[in-house]
């Protein structure tokens, strides 16, 4: 049917209800006003009575043909007292009530701590479902470091790219240290190159607390690496570790003249000589 207007908004119809505290009695008093005892819908015990015969009701008195006992369960609802709310009641919505793509993530609560909620609102990170995936840090040569041929050799990472925590030591040891317990990611990078002589083997290498555990070993015999041109390797490692460990990165190569003059990080200003890490969200 037509209309002049907005159009009406949809309506919820629920039924009110109303429990009795029953007792040896046939007289209740109901909390709205009813017209006749065909208004409402009475049970005892879970039974529903029939109008007029086991009850009768007008206004807000409801008499009983028979008294009820203290351990019965009565109550009614109203037929002729429907309430109608825009709103549709509590729990009557479900998964397939609500359109795909209807919810927008500004609509879900910002409040709480970081559980499903605040990872469905986008609030954060992945991390935030289990944890900030902090300390972090990312560090690289500000230019090239010349070390011995044949010895183990600490990179040192003097230019910090972030450092969340302040748990790299970019001036002193040149090391990493998360101060956490947990589990850790990290890896590094080096370009080398063997100066003015040709190489034949270069490694890179992670030290855990002062001693390596693990290495990336680049080594030829039939030919060597020419003279002045840069080989990269990159090495990573997954680990558990107690707020007192430290993560080191070191290099060692030979060149073929046994010059000593080998060399880490000669792209100075890339990326290509690194160290990173972050702390894994157990």
């Amino acid at each position: 049917m037509p209309f002049i207007g907005n159009q009406p908004a949809l309506s919820y119809t629920s039924f009110a209800k109303q429990d009795f505290t029953t007792s040896a009695t046939t007289s209740y008093t109901l909390d709205n006003p009813v017209a006749n005892e065909n208004e409402i819908a009475l049970f005892i015990n879970f039974v529903r009575q029939e109008p007029t015969t086991a009850y009768t009701a007008s206004g807000t008195s409801l008499t009983l043909t028979s008294a009820t006992s203290a351990s019965d369960d009565m109550y009614c609802v109203y037929l002729g007292k429907a309430v109608q709310t825009v709103n549709p009641p509590n729990g009557s919505v479900g998964a397939s009530q609500i359109a795909d793509s209807s919810i927008a993530l500004g609509k879900l609560s910002a409040t709480g701590t970081k559980d499903a909620t605040t990872f469905l609102r986008g609030d954060n990170t992945f991390a935030s479902a289990g944890g900030d995936n902090t300390p972090a840090f990312l560090v690289t040569r500000s230019s090239s470091q010349t070390f011995n041929e044949a010895t183990d050799t600490k990179v040192q990472f003097n230019n910090e790219v972030y450092d969340t925590d302040n748990t790299f030591d970019s001036s002193t040891n040149y090391r990493w240290t998360p101060g956490i317990t947990g589990k850790v990611f990290m890896s590094a990078g080096a370009d080398f190159s063997a100066g003015s002589s040709n190489a034949f083997h270069m490694r890179i290498m992670i030290f855990k607390n002062g001693t390596e555990v693990t290495r990336v070993h680049r080594q030829t015999t039939d030919y060597f690496f020419p003279a002045s041109t840069v080989q990269d390797m990159t090495i990573s490692l997954h680990d558990s570790c107690t707020p007192s460990d430290y993560y080191e990165v070191y290099v060692n190569g030979n060149n073929v003249s046994g010059n000593n003059d080998c060399v880490v990080g000669s792209r100075s200003g890339t990326y290509s000589t690194h160290f990173g890490g972050y702390k894994i969200i157990d």
